[in-house]
C-alpha cells in the first residue's frame, strides 16, 4: 500500500495558478447571485495547500479575506463545507475539538473520532495549534468537560506518545493481561485496558489482538462491549478499530452517519474533508468491501455536495 500522502482523492492540481483561481472565485461571487458550482468545483479540485495560496492571492488582489467573502455569499451547510475546505487540516481538527468542547454539553463523538484516529505527530500539532488559535489548553478543556476512565484515556491519547514498533516479548503478556482484566474475572480492570490500548503502537496492538483471539476465542471488541458501556466503550472500540485499520474505521463511521433517518451532515462533512488528502481512496475501497456499495453513490443518494471531494473515478 502506498503511503498516506498518495492515498487521498484530492491531490495538487497540475496546472495550478493561484492568481487565476482567485479571479475565478471573485467572478463567481460578483454581481447578483453566486455561482456556487464554480466555487465547489474549483475548491474541491485543489489541494489544501493550493487553497491557502489562492487565499493569499485573493487578499493581494482584492484587499480582503477570501473566507470572509465566501461566508458573506454562502449559507447553511454549503457555507460550512466551503469554510472547512479553506481551513488548514490541523487548524480544522483544532477548531472541531474546540467546537465540541465549548458551550453547554460536550460532543464526545468528535473527541473520540479525532483523538483515536490521528497519528502521534498530528496530535502534538493539534495541541499546539489549539493553544494558538483557540486560546486555551486542549488538555485543560478536555479534563474540564469529561470525567472518569473516559477522561483518563482521552488524556493519554492527547500525549501523542505511543510506544514505537513491536515489542515481541510483550505481545503474549499484553493479551493475557487484557483477558484477565475483562473476561477472565468478575468485574473489569478498566485501567489495564486503558494502559495497554492507550500506549502501545498500532502494529503491536494488532499482534496483541491476534493473540487475544487465540486465548479468549473471541475478538477484543466483544470483550469491550461486554465489559464497558457509554462513551468509554465507544472510545475503547474506536482505539481498537483504528489500530486495526483507520480507513475501515472511517468507512464504518461514514456508513453510520448516513444510515439513520436523516443524514448526520456534520460527521459526514468532517470525515470527507479531513480524510480527502489522507486516505480517502482506502476508505472508499473499505466502504465498497464492507457494504457492497459505492461511497460516491451512497453520498449522492443523500443529496450532499460532498461527492465532489471524491473526485476521480466513482468507485
Amino acid at each position: 500500500m502506498l503511503s498516506d500522502s498518495h492515498r487521498g482523492s484530492v491531490k495538487d492540481f497540475v496546472n495550478f495558478n493561484a492568481k487565476q483561481d482567485a479571479e475565478l472565485l471573485h467572478k463567481a461571487m460578483k454581481g447578483i447571485g453566486t455561482d456556487e458550482d464554480t466555487i465547489l468545483m474549483l475548491l474541491t479540485s485543489r489541494s489544501n495547500n493550493q487553497r491557502q495560496e489562492i487565499k493569499a492571492a485573493y487578499k493581494k488582489a482584492h484587499g480582503k479575506d477570501l473566507v470572509s467573502a465566501l461566508k458573506s455569499e454562502l449559507g447553511g451547510l454549503f457555507e460550512t463545507l466551503v469554510v472547512a475546505l479553506m481551513t488548514p487540516p490541523i487548524s480544522y481538527d483544532a477548531s472541531q475539538l474546540h467546537k465540541a468542547l465549548k458551550g453547554a454539553g460536550t460532543d464526545d463523538d468528535v473527541l473520540i473520532e479525532i483523538l483515536a484516529s490521528r497519528t502521534c505527530a498530528q496530535i502534538k500539532d493539534i495541541v499546539k495549534v489549539y493553544k494558538k488559535e483557540c486560546g486555551g489548553k486542549l488538555e485543560k478543556d478536555i479534563t474540564g468537560d469529561t470525567s472518569g476512565h473516559f477522561q483518563k484515556l482521552l488524556v493519554i491519547l492527547l500525549q501523542g506518545s505511543r510506544d514505537e514498533g513491536v515489542d515481541e516479548d510483550r505481545i503474549e503478556n499484553d493479551a493475557k493481561e487484557l483477558f484477565a482484566a475483562g473476561e477472565g474475572k468478575v468485574g473489569t480492570d478498566v485501567e489495564k485496558f486503558i494502559n495497554i490500548l492507550g500506549n502501545r503502537s498500532h502494529e503491536h496492538l494488532r499482534l496483541v489482538f491476534d493473540a487475544y483471539k487465540k486465548l479468549a476465542g473471541s475478538d477484543i471488541e466483544d470483550s469491550i462491549e461486554g465489559e464497558t458501556t457509554g462513551n468509554l466503550e465507544n472510545l475503547l472500540l474506536a482505539v481498537v478499530k483504528c489500530a486495526k485499520s483507520v480507513p475501515a474505521y472511517f468507512a464504518e463511521s461514514l456508513n453510520g452517519s448516513m444510515r439513520r433517518a436523516g443524514t448526520d451532515d456534520q460527521t459526514l462533512m468532517r470525515i470527507m474533508v479531513s480524510r480527502s488528502e489522507t486516505d480517502m481512496l482506502d476508505i472508499r475501497a473499505c466502504f465498497k468491501k464492507m457494504y457492497g456499495a459505492s461511497l460516491y453513490n451512497t453520498i449522492q443518494v443523500q443529496g450532499a455536495n460532498l461527492s465532489s471531494i471524491h473526485s476521480g473515478t466513482k468507485g
